[in-house]
């Protein structure tokens, strides 16, 4: 029997409690036997971070709170240069030949797949797992899925508690000197302030 894996990428930069609940959410879908969380090195599709790739990976310790069926993997930061999910669905493969992937995203993210890489194979290697951030989404989101199970792939939606936060946002506040205290989980939270991070250059407490 072959096992389930969800693979959970993004910048993270920093993880936040969105982030938590969306994972929550594909896992209630999906019920994987293992979850990989892979902080990308540089996305292809966003600004590239400012924040070193080894402290991101650092902050996603935060998902290793969820079970001890979540794996926190660093192929996208090692590899380097721009990081493409289908280089990282295939290394997948070769490390676990056996098993049927599952990729969760955001609505926005499902909308512009067609603009990915190689989105067409990526539609015969795993099936994607789509969380929609409002309700008057859900129309256009299923006639989007719709059409790409028609080009051979299968969509997921996963119901998830929606966080109205986002990394860039939680950047801005740290950065006034606001609290992010319930905005991200307490190990992110403290990382940042133990390393001041996303603070303006020769700022000190």
């Amino acid at each position: 029997m072959s096992s389930r894996i969800l693979l959970f990428g993004g910048t993270f930069d920093p993880p936040h409690n969105g982030h938590m609940e969306l994972l929550r959410g594909a896992q209630a879908v999906v019920r994987p036997d293992l979850v990989v969380v892979e902080p990308a090195g540089i996305p292809p599709h966003k600004h590239a971070s400012a924040t070193p790739a080894g402290i991101r990976l650092a902050l996603c310790q935060c998902f290793l709170e969820i079970g001890d069926h979540v794996f926190l993997d660093d192929t996208e930061i090692l590899r380097g240069g721009k990081s493409y999910t289908l280089d990282t669905l295939n290394e997948m493969h070769r490390r676990f030949p056996n098993a049927e992937f599952y990729f969760s995203m955001g609505s926005d993210m499902l909308l512009s797949f067609r603009r990915w890489h190689g989105y067409q194979e990526l539609l015969q290697k795993m099936t994607l797992v789509v969380h929609s951030r409002r309700d008057e989404d859900i129309a256009p989101l299923h006639a989007f899925a719709q059409s790409l199970e028609q080009e051979g792939g299968r969509v997921l939606f996963a119901p998830a508690r929606i966080v109205e936060i986002s990394s860039t946002q939680i950047r801005a506040k740290v950065e006034r000197g606001e609290s992010v205290i319930g905005l991200v989980p307490e190990c992110v939270e403290r990382m940042i302030c133990r390393y001041g991070l996303y603070r303006p250059v020769g700022k000190e407490e």
